[in-house]
């Protein structure tokens, strides 16, 4: 597709997501609410962007690199900066990061699947010292890259009147180094996938209370009898008043059965015309006489006894 049959509405989002990514790359207070309100636009325009892109068909799979103009190049990178811009997203727990990678992984695949189709995807090498050097030549290569699209995005007439062929040489060469940090980002995280994965999951919060201050304590709704009995008993006495008096409380505990009985026998009282009682009475009270007589007090005792 020509640059001229680029829809002007896809430009603008384009524009107006690099626009939102550039203050979100030069944020540094990562938790404010203005940052994450910022990353949220900077996402939600890159994605209005990517379902332009499908529903005008700019790419196809039947064309090769060569076939795609040079102002369209850029738009290779969108799900690239979704994927970057996701993993972005502040104040997470363990359990609710690992969804944002699993949506981030997901825009690294089609960007990858994308630029694979027009052959700017080499697998990345299993040599150590490859490696090595390929990642210190990535960064040489970023260092200039950007110096160079700081000139081009500060003169645009430069874009537009400058040697094509070399604005062209930056976009696929950025469009390469985004393809190396799309693997080098692949594999950290699923690192941390798989980390997160063995993490325990979030205690519940406990809402907090205030030390100083007592607990509150419990109490009853009152029913308007409730009422009248609280508002004639304001001007009683403190204490509770007797409802018995003493005689009838013992007599009440005596037929209850808690008050024991027994113990010294009552004194029997001697009927004196009764001869035969009285002599009875005389008798046993001569026997005490004589027992007592015979068995002095004490003299049981033989244990202190000298």
């Amino acid at each position: 597709m020509d640059a001229s049959d680029t829809p002007q509405s896809l430009r603008a989002l384009f524009d107006a997501a690099e626009a939102k990514r550039q203050i979100v790359e030069s944020s540094y207070d990562g938790s404010s609410p203005t940052y994450a309100s910022e990353l949220e636009a900077a996402i939600s325009l890159y994605t209005k962007t990517h379902e332009a892109i499908a529903t005008s068909s700019l790419f196809s799979p039947n064309e090769g690199i060569e076939d795609v103009s040079t102002s369209e190049l850029p738009f290779l990178l969108t799900s690239f900066y979704i994927a970057e811009l996701v993993q972005k997203t502040p104040r997470l727990q363990p359990q609710e990061r690992i969804p944002v990678l699993r949506r981030a992984r997901l825009a690294y695949d089609a960007f990858l699947n994308l630029v694979d189709a027009y052959g700017l995807v080499k697998s990345p090498t299993a040599d150590a010292a490859a490696k090595r050097n390929g990642k210190i030549a990535s960064f040489k290569a970023e260092k200039a890259l950007k110096e160079k699209l700081s000139i081009l995005k500060a003169n645009p007439r430069y874009l537009e009147n400058g040697d094509e062929e070399l604005v062209r040489e930056l976009y696929l060469t950025n469009t390469l180094f985004c393809v190396h940090t799309t693997f080098t980002s692949l594999d950290y995280l699923n690192r941390e996938l798989s980390l997160l994965s063995l993490a325990p999951p979030a205690p519940p919060v406990a809402t907090q209370t205030d030390p100083s201050r007592p607990p509150p304590e419990p109490f009853t709704l009152l029913g308007s009898g409730s009422r009248q009995e609280l508002r004639r008993g304001v001007f009683r006495s403190g204490h509770n008043l007797p409802t018995m008096s003493i005689d009838e409380y013992l007599e009440e505990e005596r037929r209850q059965g808690n008050i024991l009985e027994g113990g010294t026998q009552p004194k029997t009282v001697v009927d004196e015309d009764d001869m035969d009682a009285v002599d009875r009475e005389t008798y046993k009270a001569r026997a005490w006489d004589d027992y007592t007589d015979d068995n002095r007090k004490g003299s049981g005792n033989t244990l202190n006894m000298g």
